[in-house]
């Protein structure tokens, strides 16, 4: 029975890899005893259990970011309007004009029933005031120089827009004719800052004594 039991146990031990009991080798036949001992191996190297890769970073949430930008009615309607900024210089000139000049005033004034000294009056305080605005914001000189009735040659090439002809002109430049107007060059133009929120449609304001 001893041996039955050392049978069934060498059959469990050889299925499950594992040594042999020293006790079966006295029944093994001697041409198995003389057999080489089988080579162990040498027990694989433990590995190193793989580095888990590391997953990317998640992307960092979106932040929305809210600017609240405050727009002044004006200028939305500037930024709407490409031509409102120079309505606005325009209206800030006329005003400038009035306020020194009383330019409109003089202007929107019936003359009838005034005397040519009455006028010659009003329109020497009325060029005063005007000059004065004129040689703050500008700065002109004159497009072709010379005395009015010069003779001038207008050369080969000229620009119309500076040298305007009048009569009759003939043939090709260049042309020779008498100078009747020397014409204006603005070689400075320098308005006063134009302040936000102000009515430029108001170019004088009323005015009412108490």
């Amino acid at each position: 029975m001893s041996r039955i039991g050392l049978a069934f146990s060498s059959f469990f031990r050889l299925l499950f890899g594992k040594q042999l009991d020293p006790a079966v080798a006295a029944y093994l036949p001697d041409e198995v005893k003389r057999l080489p001992a089988p080579a162990v191996s040498a027990a694989p190297a433990a590995t190193a259990p793989a580095k888990p890769i590391a997953a990317p970073p998640a992307p960092a949430p979106a932040v929305a970011v809210a600017v609240a930008v405050a727009v002044e009615p004006e200028a939305r309607a500037k930024k709407a309007d490409p031509g409102a900024a120079q309505r606005d210089g325009a209206l800030a000139l006329l005003a400038l004009l009035q306020r020194d000049g009383r330019l409109i005033d003089f202007l929107r004034e019936p003359l009838e029933g005034f005397s040519d000294a009455d006028i010659g009056a009003a329109a020497r305080d009325v060029h005063r005031g005007c000059k004065k605005v004129l040689d703050q914001v500008f700065t002109l000189e004159p497009v072709m120089p010379g005395e009015d009735d010069a003779k001038v040659t207008v050369p080969k090439g000229f620009d119309p827009a500076e040298v305007r002809i009048i009569g009759e002109a003939k043939g090709e430049p260049p042309f020779t004719g008498a100078l009747r107007h020397h014409g204006w060059r603005a070689e400075r133009a320098q308005l006063p800052s134009l302040a936000d929120g102000l009515d430029r449609t108001i170019v004088a304001p009323a005015e009412v004594e108490v």
